[in-house]
């Protein structure tokens, strides 16, 4: 029998996700949770693992195609389940008798709810559509696509053709861009849902029949998926994954609460010799520590003495909700965009452990590996844009935030120490606060904290 697998919801209430390679092909024999594809939602990459045992029988998109959660991905060829004996029969023509209900599909951890139903989703009607023909028209469609075989789709008639057409919504906005009507495309696919690459076959085709058209000109249409040049003067990218799902969480916090940024030039020599002597340490071989740790370790510290800063704004409860733990967010810069992964309760790490988080963190960060989950629920941040020449900034809350610490980098520079004028080691700390939930006093008080802890590492022992 042919088992059906949908994309999956991955846990985030993500939409959509696009095919970054599958891992097995037609033909393949798979095992029960053998990883089947790489697919990359708004926020990380992830495998998906095999919910069946068979052989693969047909894949429904194609790498760099985006598939809505919910749509067929991949079918198998599975064993047929053994009739139980003393079984009631199938019901007859005539209804008679109730057949069992069918097992439910297998649902795997961060899948999210298992499906409510097995048929495919109600549309809306037709405007003037009378509820008698309505209900024949979807029982027809349904019968269709049951009946149909894998590799086949029956045409609809003219008249279901009149519903909306089913696309993701970047194949909408390329059809808008291109001026296409998605109501004069038929999915060359068996999913039913029009892709990039039926908007392209279909343009070539107007192309061909325009008059005094030759075949070249069906050449000039771009390849789906590439980037859209307009002559050599500018390229268009589509704008999805990563960077959509940064770029609206960035809006919705930058809108919606107040920030305000201070900041605290610090002399941070001291930290910095006292790294140093750390990676010489041999009994720290393997182990990484950094500036960037011992700053962490610093802001868990003060956020112990200010928890205001780990806090949210619940609007909806009326609420602020703070925190009795610090999981510590690290904005890391990828190829794919920005990501902040979060270190689970760091406040109760030791630096060591810490800096070996981070790094962790960072690496896979890197490989676009970070599972979903540690993408969400942090409580307090750090970004560092000192790695990239930057002496200060601005940095925007990540949501549900109250507070995010930019770093600065180290530079040798002149500075007042004990009466004279020496050069030495100075960072600038630039601290963005949610001002409904922290006012200036407890910001100062944070940052001067964080600040008296890179001055003088031995202050750290002052706040237990």
């Amino acid at each position: 029998m042919i088992a059906e697998f949908l994309l999956p919801d991955l846990g985030e209430g993500l939409p959509e996700a696009e095919i970054v390679q599958w891992l097995v092909a037609q033909g393949d024999d798979v095992r029960l949770n053998q990883p089947i594809a790489e697919v990359e939602t708004a926020k990380a990459i992830v495998e998906l693992p095999s919910p069946f045992a068979g052989t693969v029988s047909a894949l429904h998109a194609a790498a760099g195609d985006v598939v809505e959660v919910g749509s067929p991905l991949i079918a198998f060829e599975v064993e047929a389940p053994a009739s139980t004996p003393g079984a009631a029969p199938e019901p007859g023509p005539a209804g008679a008798g109730r057949a069992e209900p069918e097992p439910p599909l297998p649902n795997l951890v961060g899948y999210g709810a298992a499906p409510r139903g097995t048929g495919r989703p109600q549309r809306r009607a037709r405007a003037g559509a009378r509820p008698d023909e309505l209900q024949v028209t979807q029982t027809a469609a349904a019968q269709v696509m049951h009946d149909a075989p894998h590799d086949v789709v029956t045409p609809l008639r003219d008249d279901v053709r009149d519903e909306r057409p089913r696309s993701t919504p970047p194949v909408r906005a390329y059809a808008r861009e291109r001026g296409v009507d998605l109501a004069l495309i038929e999915a060359s696919g068996v999913t039913g849902i029009i892709r990039r690459d039926d908007i392209d076959q279909f343009l070539a085709g107007r192309t061909l029949s325009a008059p005094g058209a030759s075949p070249a000109d069906a050449q000039r249409v771009p390849p789906a998926g590439a980037g859209r040049a307009a002559g050599d003067r500018e390229t268009r990218l589509p704008i999805r994954g990563v960077r959509k799902h940064t770029a609206a969480a960035m809006v919705r916090s930058a809108f919606t609460a107040p920030h305000v940024t201070t900041f605290l030039e610090v002399d941070v020599t001291e930290a910095t010799r006292f790294v140093a002597s750390l990676r010489t340490d041999r009994r720290l071989d393997g182990h990484r520590v950094g500036i960037m740790a011992v700053v962490a370790k610093a802001v868990c510290l003060a956020l112990r003495a200010e928890p205001t800063l780990n806090a949210a704004w619940d609007e909806d409860a009326a609420e602020i909700v703070q925190y009795h733990y610090v999981n510590l967010g690290i904005a890391a810069a990828t190829e794919r965009g920005l990501v902040v992964p979060h270190v689970a309760d760091a406040d109760s790490l030791s630096l060591i452990e810490l800096a070996d988080e981070i790094g962790r963190l960072a690496e896979t960060a890197r490989s676009g590996r970070t599972s979903p989950s540690a993408l969400s629920g942090g409580t307090f941040s750090i970004t560092n844009f000192g790695v990239f020449g930057i002496d200060a900034g601005t940095p925007i809350l990540n949501p549900g935030e109250a507070g995010i610490l930019g770093l600065g980098s180290v530079r040798r520079r002149p500075w007042e120490h004990e009466g004279d004028i020496v050069l030495r080691d100075v960072m600038t700390l630039s601290l963005s606060f949610d001002h409904r939930l922290v006012d200036g006093q407890q910001a100062s008080r944070f940052l001067t904290a964080v600040g008296d802890i890179l001055r003088e590492p031995g202050r750290a022992l002052l706040f237990g």
